[in-house]
């Protein structure tokens, strides 16, 4: 009797090449991402409910704020390698002219940019 032949499995398959690890960081990147929303969703419903202090002492806890910077950096590169793709996924033409990728990507890290902006005015503006 033979048994068949099973070659190892390399499991840093996606650390050999650049762009395979940056594909990988940014799917692993999404659990940040769902984090982010949950926290969100989080302090939508202190606010609701009315134990905001209850909230901010917990959002107050060292082990927290280390979560949530993590989180803020990892959505970043999530959000500028996915803005970073949006040339190679849609082919914008302008009467036949096809727009260059620097162009769709200049737009779209500006208008991330400037909603940022708004959101950032809004929050940190004094009462």
């Amino acid at each position: 009797m033979t048994t068949a032949y099973r070659p190892r499995r390399d499991n840093l398959w996606f650390a050999r090449t650049r762009n395979y690890t940056i594909f990988v960081l940014r799917e692993l990147t999404s659990v940040f991402v769902a984090w982010s929303i949950v926290f969100l969703l989080m302090f939508l419903d202190a606010v609701v409910s009315g134990s905001l202090p209850a909230f901010a002492a917990l959002a107050g806890q060292p082990w927290m704020i280390a979560i949530n910077v993590v989180a803020l950096a990892a959505t970043c590169f999530h959000a500028i390698t996915f803005l970073n793709l949006a040339p190679k996924a849609t082919v914008v033409r302008l009467d036949g002219w096809r727009v260059p990728a620097w162009m769709i990507q200049g737009g779209n890290h500006s208008l991330w940019l400037l909603i940022s902006a708004v959101i950032a005015y809004f929050v940190l503006r004094s009462p």
